[in-house]
């Protein structure tokens, strides 16, 4: 909300009115009185509610397609001059083969001055090779052919550095659902590759890519207590980028990662617990959730979010929230299935959030379907806590008998990973206390196994970690029928 507001206020006059007027033109009222709301009369949303006699759940939908309306304009306006440039490039022919040398060179010359200005390296290659060509009889011609073999080149890398995102992040995925120290070590690897693609050009664009992947190689992969006395901090870097996005305002590609820096400045100051801060950017990613979920897992690994969101939730005790607030934020979200870890953890975020309001039948669907829908093959860990999840919704449902199934298929698998399914042992333990016949202390054995959980490490992404195991988890386990 605090982002659509100060988004709003700081709209110009024309483009505040041009948006009011289309709001009004379309029969969307209500959202022209909300936009007006924020804009002139800076009304609470309790007041604007109130006045437009709508519920919080049909106010926050609402809002957030006021939201995407007036991005959608920003973007358009973004795009108008960026559009002409390029069509000016795509109708080059016609002025080199109907213009005189002179007007053509001029032409040439005030293009490279426009394209270099959007930083837009692929048509800078069209314009210095039509320069070259000209320039035959000249000796400018290798001054051009530099700067065309440059710009190639360059281009070249660009498209390597926005290949290593994409690859990094997909990999990251699969680390993060096995804690495999081979697949940390191919991440480092990833990251000397990126850093020796950025070194080669001073680019303020392989800059950018590069934070994206460096920032959040500190964060999740290396921990940023590793940072060596020559590098950059994360807060410089995020300084840097921020100037970089201001000095290019007109940008499409920075426009919208800004959104993947408003994210890693959340995870920053999470992973340094300094709450208060992390806040200020929470608001703005989770308004933002479904897009950052949709349109950008080649520049960053944004399920993580959902996984911040849950601690958060736990930290603040208001995990109860999460449920009704999904159906709106979620609404359009289509998750693939061949994505296997960022599909498992869409889908287990969905379940705990119906496990937390006590709807344990739709958390035992959602979690069947993940179990159903996808391959594990290459996640064996994954699918155990994914079970193990899914054995404490029917301990919740009092199932003894779903319950002791999972618990042996649970035991079995795990004889196949080794020590690395320590928690989960630790799981099995709990439930199979629970559904004994023996009565004795059994909350009190319980509680034990939950202190050892614990305090047990963990490498990888275990849901079950996001189970609060309190007096009232103790008291409905216990209460099991045998």
């Amino acid at each position: 909300m605090a982002k659509l507001k100060n988004i709003i206020k700081q709209l110009s006059d024309k483009d505040y009115q041009t948006i009011y007027d289309q709001l009004v033109q379309s029969n969307a009222e209500k959202s022209a009185y909300l936009l007006k709301g924020f804009r002139e009369r800076q009304l609470s949303d309790s007041k604007i509610m109130a006045e437009l006699e709508l519920q919080p759940n049909a106010f926050y939908t609402m809002r957030s397609r006021l939201s995407q309306k007036i991005e959608d304009y920003l973007v358009e306006q973004m795009e108008s001059p960026r559009t002409d440039i390029l069509k000016k490039v795509a109708n080059l022919n016609e002025v080199l083969f109907t213009k005189k040398r002179t007007l053509s060179i001029a032409t040439l010359k005030k293009l490279e001055k426009e394209l270099q200005d959007y930083d837009l390296a692929s048509e800078l290659t069209v314009v210095y090779k039509s320069l070259k060509k000209m320039h035959i009889n000249s000796p400018d011609y290798f001054q051009y052919s530099q700067l065309y073999n440059r710009h190639v080149a360059y281009m070249l890398a660009v498209d390597k550095a926005d290949d290593l995102l994409a690859d990094y992040f997909k990999k990251y995925g699969n680390y993060y659902l096995t804690g495999d120290e081979t697949d940390r070590m191919g991440l480092t690897l990833m990251l000397r590759e990126m850093q020796n693609v950025a070194r080669l050009y001073e680019s303020h664009r392989l800059f950018v890519y590069e934070s994206m992947m460096l920032v959040f190689h500190r964060l999740f992969v290396e921990r940023e207590e590793n940072l060596q006395s020559d590098e950059a901090s994360i807060e410089d870097i995020f300084t840097r980028v921020q100037t970089t996005f201001e000095s290019y305002p007109l940008d499409p590609v920075y426009y919208h990662l800004n959104l993947v820096f408003e994210f890693l400045k959340l995870e920053y100051y999470n992973h340094y617990k300094v709450y208060k801060q992390s806040e200020k950017y929470f608001e703005e990613v989770n308004d933002a959730v479904a897009n950052l979920m949709m349109n950008y897992p080649y520049y960053t690994f944004s399920a993580q979010f959902l996984v911040s969101k849950l601690q958060r939730h736990l930290r603040l005790g208001s995990e109860k929230d999460l449920f009704v607030e999904n159906e709106n934020l979620f609404e359009d979200i289509e998750t693939d299935p061949l994505d296997v870890p960022r599909h498992v953890i869409y889908m287990v975020y969905r379940a705990l959030s119906a496990y937390y309001v006590e709807r344990y039948e739709e958390a035992a669907r959602l979690l069947n379907n993940l179990l159903n829908d996808v391959s594990f093959k290459r996640y064996p860990l994954a699918q155990l806590e994914v079970k193990a999840l899914l054995a404490v919704v029917y301990g919740m449902l009092r199932d003894v008998d779903l319950v002791t199934q999972l618990v042996s298929s649970i035991s079995r698998q795990s004889k196949l990973i080794e020590d690395k399914a320590e928690n989960l042992m630790l799981i099995v333990k709990i439930l199979k206390i629970a559904t004994s016949e023996a009565k004795r202390e059994k909350p009190k054995k319980i509680l034990v196994l939950i202190q050892q959980f614990s305090s047990t490490p963990v490498s990888y992404f275990s849901p079950t970690r996001f189970i609060r195991m309190d007096d009232q988890f103790i008291e409905r386990l216990t209460a099991l029928d045998v």
